[in-house]
C-alpha cells in the first residue's frame, strides 16, 4: 500500500499528489528527489515500483522476503538499508521488533515498513520543515528515519531496565515466597536481550561508513549527523550488554539460591527423621514382645520409658533448631 509519494525541490515539497507513474520522471528537475513511503507491499504492487525506480533485483527480493538482519548493501551507486524497529507493550511486558527497509538512489527515496515498525509521518513533517538538511537529497531522508528508529530504542531499554529491576528485587526479597521461581521470567527477558543485541548491533558498522562518508551519495554536511545516531545506538548496544550480563548474575543468583533452599529442606528432613528415629527403634525393640522386659516388673516403668522418649525427642529438636536445621 502506498501511503505517500511526494517530489521535493530544493528542499520544498511540492503541492498536489503524485502518481507512482510519474514519479521518477517528476524529479528529474535539478536539486529534486521523490520520497515514496509503502506499507507491506504485495508483489505486485512492489514489482511496480521496482520498474518505476529500476531497482537491483537482489535487494527487491531481500525486500519481498523481508525479516532481513540489519544492514546496508551498495548496489552500483544505490544503497538498500534494512532497519529493525522495537517498541516495548507495557501490558504484555514484552519487547516488539519490526523492519523498515529504505532504498536510496540519486533522485529517489522508498521506505518500506514491515509489521508494528515506527511510523514515518511524523518523521516526514519534521525533515520537511528542516529546509536546511533536506535539501541535503535523499542521504538526509535515510538521516532522519535512522534517527527515529534508534530514539525509539530509549523507551525500550527504559522498559527492558524497569523488568530487570523488578526480577532483581524478587529474587533477593528476604519475604520470598516458598515455590516462587522467576527462573522462565529470567530465561524470556534474556532471550529478548539477545534478540534486541541482534537487531541493533549489526547496524554500527554501517552508521560508522555512513559518518565516514564512504558510501555512494554521501553528503560531507550530513557526517556529523550521523556521527551523533552512531553515539546513540553504541549507547543502547553498551546498555543491552550490560542487561545481558546481569541477567547472567541474577539467574546465577537466583540458581544458588534454589540450592541453598533445597539443601535447608534436606537438613529440615535430616533433623525430623531423626528426631523420629530414637522412638521408632525403642518402639521396635517393645513390639518383639519379649517375656522378662526391665519395666515389667515396676510400675513406673513404661511412664519413665516414655519420658526419656520425649525428653531425647525434645534435646534432639533444641539441638537441631540451635544449629539452624529447623
Amino acid at each position: 500500500m502506498i501511503v505517500d509519494c511526494a517530489v521535493y525541490t530544493k528542499g520544498v515539497r511540492r503541492p498536489g499528489t503524485l502518481d507512482l507513474m510519474d514519479a521518477l520522471e517528476a524529479a528529474s528537475e535539478p536539486d529534486s528527489f521523490v520520497w515514496l513511503g509503502l506499507y507491506e507491499p504485495d508483489e505486485a504492487e512492489f514489482e511496480a515500483v521496482r520498474d518505476e525506480f529500476h531497482l537491483h533485483a537482489l535487494a527487491v527480493e531481500d525486500a519481498v522476503k523481508a525479516h532481513q538482519r540489519p544492514k546496508v548493501e551498495v548496489y552500483d551507486e544505490d544503497l538498500f538499508v534494512v532497519l529493525k524497529t522495537a517498541r516495548y507493550d507495557d501490558e504484555r511486558e514484552a519487547v516488539e521488533f519490526a523492519e523498515l527497509q529504505l532504498f536510496i538512489g540519486e533522485r529517489y527515496v522508498v521506505t518500506v515498513r514491515h509489521g508494528e515498525a515506527s511510523a514515518l509521518s511524523e518523521v516526514r513533517r519534521t525533515v520537511e520543515s528542516d529546509l536546511a538538511r533536506i535539501s541535503c537529497g535523499p542521504m538526509a531522508v535515510l538521516h532522519a528515519v535512522i534517527d527515529r528508529v534508534v530514539d525509539d530504542y530509549q523507551p525500550v531499554l527504559e522498559g527492558l531496565d524497569n523488568d530487570i529491576a523488578e526480577i532483581e528485587t524478587a529474587v533477593f526479597a528476604t519475604d520470598r515466597a516458598r515455590g516462587f521461581d522467576p527462573s522462565q521470567r529470567i530465561f524470556k527477558l534474556k532471550r529478548e536481550v539477545l534478540e534486541y543485541h541482534r537487531n541493533t548491533e549489526p547496524l554500527l558498522e554501517p552508521l560508522g561508513r555512513l559518518a565516514g562518508g564512504q558510501l555512494p551519495g554521501a553528503h560531507p554536511e550530513l557526517g556529523s549527523y550521523f556521527r551523533d545516531v552512531e553515539d546513540h545506538l553504541m549507547r543502547a548496544v553498551s546498555a543491552i550488554s550490560h542487561y545481558r550480563d546481569l541477567l547472567t548474575d541474577v539467574l546465577d543468583a537466583n540458581l544458588a539460591q534454589v540450592t541453598v533452599r533445597q539443601n535447608d529442606d534436606m537438613r529440615t528432613i535430616s533433623a525430623w527423621l531423626a528426631i523420629g528415629g530414637f522412638p521408632t527403634v525403642l518402639g521396635a525393640i517393645y513390639g518383639m514382645n519379649f517375656r522378662h522386659m526391665p519395666e515389667l516388673e515396676n510400675r513406673f516403668g513404661y511412664p519413665s520409658v516414655m519420658v526419656l522418649m520425649a525428653g531425647f525427642c525434645f534435646y534432639l529438636y533444641r539441638r537441631f533448631k540451635r544449629i539452624g536445621w529447623l
